[in-house]
């Protein structure tokens, strides 16, 4: 199967965005009660059997954990009985529930964070027979929503769930469609890239480019603080503040879509006349946190990275990660270990082969031999 997701923006009538705010105020409900029940399961079986706290702990009546068929079972019984749940769209409480089962699964196998509360929900999720015809949606709940139609939907696609998002500049629906064919992994051939990243310069490839920081935020950051300012001296929950949140949150989301947009062309131009991408296996959420998290988080390399395979699986480019350790301590040309580089030395220069080079070229060219001896392919 082959699945590809179309984002487009909503124009639902007043009608409509009544009952998006609904669903979207229900389905805050059900994630934040059926993670109290599951809050509730662990907090009353973190006493060890032969031990106890001295400060407090919780007693309550023994029941089995919370999964998500039982908590599915209980919300259909709650509906019978609960006005406030009735009013909202089944499947999307259903899907809620499979959301909230899903990060409880990630936290345990890729060891997340615990799932928290939400203060607002964001989206919802639809399942059925969905449609598109002309300018119109046509799914369960909301029925014929006109939308701005940007791009056709591919022959053979078919629509097989609906994501209604809010953001700060309007409402929009994600298709998710299926095509019913067998897609080949790309094999490595042709060309070969290694991509070395950093702070100083966002990427700089074995090819001999090196690619300056984008300043995504760092463009709107003044207006952002000006208006941060403002809202500082404005009363909680009143007209001037809520207009004010608006605009910070549309700031915030244009700096978002340039990123994404930047991303995906820089993307397509690496992938341009090659065969095989090779970049360091990063764990970037260790970036977000260190000296530079800002700038880490400005350039948004993980959502790069992802953004790159996802065009090399499109363009039909084989894409790898290989080991970061140590690549910029390695000559490229003789593979001598040349030891720790300050950060100010830009340049390597290997003492027994003489081989000088850009220090981030060097690094995308051990990060292209690794990658080429992974796929048993000659380094060249």
């Amino acid at each position: 199967m082959f699945n590809l997701t179309y984002s487009y923006k909503l124009q639902p009538t007043a009608k409509q965005i009544e009952l998006i705010e609904q669903n979207l105020l229900v389905c805050k409900s059900v994630w934040n009660h059926a993670l109290y029940i599951r809050k509730l399961w662990y907090n009353s079986r973190s006493c060890k059997i032969n031990q106890c706290p001295l400060h407090s702990e919780y007693i309550v009546e023994p029941f089995l954990y919370p999964r998500y068929h039982t908590q599915s079972a209980d919300l259909t019984k709650a509906k019978k009985t609960n006005k406030f749940l009735k009013s909202g769209n089944a499947q999307a409480m259903q899907q809620t529930l499979r959301k909230l089962d899903k990060a409880f699964n990630d936290m345990k196998s890729q060891n997340k964070g615990f799932p928290r509360y939400k203060k607002e929900a964001r989206s919802f999720n639809l399942l059925g027979k969905i449609l598109v015809e002309s300018n119109y949606i046509v799914m369960p709940l909301l029925k014929s929503i006109k939308f701005r139609k940007s791009r056709e939907i591919p022959d053979g696609f078919v629509i097989k769930q609906v994501q209604i998002l809010k953001k700060a500049s309007g409402y929009y629906a994600n298709l998710l469609t299926e095509l019913d064919v067998n897609v080949v992994e790309p094999i490595p051939h042709g060309h070969a890239l290694g991509i070395d990243v950093g702070i100083q310069s966002m990427i700089a490839t074995s090819d001999g480019w090196i690619l300056p920081r984008p300043k995504f935020l760092e463009r709107a950051l003044r207006k952002i603080k000006l208006l941060q300012r403002k809202l500082r001296n404005k009363m909680a929950g009143s007209n001037k503040w809520n207009s004010l949140q608006h605009r910070v949150a549309l700031l915030h989301e244009a700096v978002a879509n340039k990123r994404k947009d930047y991303h995906f062309q820089l993307a397509h131009k690496l992938c341009d006349g090659v065969g095989m991408i090779f970049v360091e296996d990063i764990n970037f959420k260790s970036w977000s946190k260190g000296l530079f998290c800002q700038q880490s988080l400005d350039m948004g390399l993980g959502q790069f990275f992802d953004i790159l395979e996802y065009v090399c699986s499109k363009t039909d480019t084989y894409f790898a990660k290989v080991d970061k350790n140590y690549t910029s301590q390695i000559c490229p040309n003789c593979g001598v270990h040349t030891g720790k580089k300050a950060l100010n030395v830009r340049v390597h220069s290997c003492p027994e082969c003489d081989y000088t080079v850009d220090r981030d070229v060097a690094a995308a060219e051990v990060v292209k031999s690794r990658g080429l001896t992974a796929v048993g392919l000659p380094v060249v």
